[in-house]
């Protein structure tokens, strides 16, 4: 069987995170990216990352970690003759994703408007910190001030440490995989009735959307959401626990999980305390049953707990190290992790993250290691119809 989005052609004119991320999503699935980026600089995650050598290099840790799959060509927008080659690359392709502020591809003469004149069943994604409409759209976004404008910060943490941002760049992330969602839908549209399309992404949208329960909780029951740091506020006994090693998460949120959580810790009393009998009970009266169960959490490590209360149908699991994490036997059973050995350009194997998920018929995998900068410019431009003199008139020109 094909990979699921084989014979696809995505254009991939972005930076740093939400849109490579978006792209690479579509690698995974068998799409055929070409990463549209600037002469000498190129996507500027290549300069990030906690490897100095490779971010001189411009192969930094940033960029290996979402472009695998894809070929890299440079293309300067603000020259005519780049231009050019954009429009003709829109030509064949059946998808673009910019990231830049809305606007700006309108000011290049490259809108959305634009480009389908060329080529009318092009899906155009903009992936942007507000959207294209509103008072901010025209505004900078990074994750860090879309974490703290969708309130994901106010939630973040407990009384004494809130407002807290997330330890990752969650709302890129959300972003980027929002945008790879609508991009597969249009594609399916477009299947159906030929029509290509324009997908907005406002990465506040897409951070307020993944917020579900907490957002519900207030619009619908009008409760203000609190920070409620390492307990579930829907449940207790659920949340983070110290045991006699390590802490261990538990997510008790049944009556008959918390029934066995209490059997097999040995505190069976803790069934018919009238403080913790029932549900409403147990949450109201959290930190005097976190109290009793931390008590006998101790007699054993997090790792021994974790065993005991798998057996018995109890969520629980160890706090993890994203080290340890990356180690575990699931992650290796699951193969989420691809090896390029002696990837071009690293001098060394890079190991990266795939998709969440498996796909029958075709696991998302990348093609291909990720790309230097410019590594396949000459290849591309004569796929286009170029010639070796006309490629060096564009190299000349600061065009490619």
């Amino acid at each position: 069987m094909s990979k699921a989005l084989d014979g696809i052609r995505v254009l991939d004119l972005t930076n740093v995170l939400a849109g490579p991320l978006c792209a690479y999503q579509l690698a995974l699935l068998g799409a055929e990216v070409i990463k549209v980026e600037t002469p000498r600089s190129g996507d500027l995650a290549r300069q990030l990352g906690n490897d100095a050598g490779l971010n001189a290099s411009l192969m930094g840790a940033s960029f290996l970690a979402q472009n695998g799959g894809k070929r890299s060509v440079t293309v300067d927008l603000k020259t005519v003759q780049g231009k050019e080659v954009l429009r003709r690359l829109v030509a064949r392709a059946d998808v673009l994703i910019e990231n830049f502020r809305p606007g700006v591809m309108a000011r290049l003469s490259l809108s959305h408007e634009d480009l389908r004149a060329i080529n009318p069943s092009l899906v155009y994604c903009a992936i942007s910190g507000f959207g294209q409409q509103g008072p901010l759209s025209a505004a900078p976004a990074y994750d860090q001030i879309i974490q703290g404008l969708s309130g994901m910060m106010s939630i973040t943490g407990d009384a004494t440490s809130a407002p807290l941002r997330a330890g990752y760049p969650v709302a890129d992330t959300i972003s980027g995989i929002t945008g790879a969602f609508a991009i597969a839908a249009a594609l399916v549209r477009r299947q159906r009735t030929g029509e290509g399309g324009f997908i907005d992404v406002s990465m506040l949208d897409s951070a307020l959307v993944t917020m579900g329960w907490v957002v519900s909780n207030y619009l619908i029951a009008g409760t203000e959401p609190e920070p409620h740091g390492n307990s579930n506020f829907t449940a207790a006994p659920s949340g983070t626990f110290r045991t006699g090693e390590g802490l261990i998460n538990i997510a008790a949120n049944k009556q008959e999980q918390f029934e066995a959580l209490a059997g097999v810790i040995g505190r069976e009393a803790l069934i018919s305390d009238p403080r913790f009998a029932e549900r409403e009970g147990r949450k109201k009266n959290r930190a005097a049953l976190t109290a009793e169960i931390e008590a006998a959490l101790a007699a054993r490590p997090a790792i021994e707990w974790e065993q005991l209360l798998s057996a018995i149908d109890v969520p629980a699991g160890r706090v993890a190290s994203v080290p340890d994490a990356l180690a575990s036997p699931q992650i290796a059973a699951r193969g989420l992790l691809q090896t390029f050995a002696d990837a071009p350009g690293v001098g060394r194997d890079v190991t990266v993250a795939r998709a969440g998920f498996k796909l029958s018929g075709g696991d998302p995998v990348a093609a291909m290691p990720p790309p230097r900068l410019g590594q396949h410019t000459q290849a591309i431009l004569a796929e286009l119809g170029y010639t070796a003199g006309e490629i060096e008139e564009l190299r000349k020109a600061g065009a490619v």
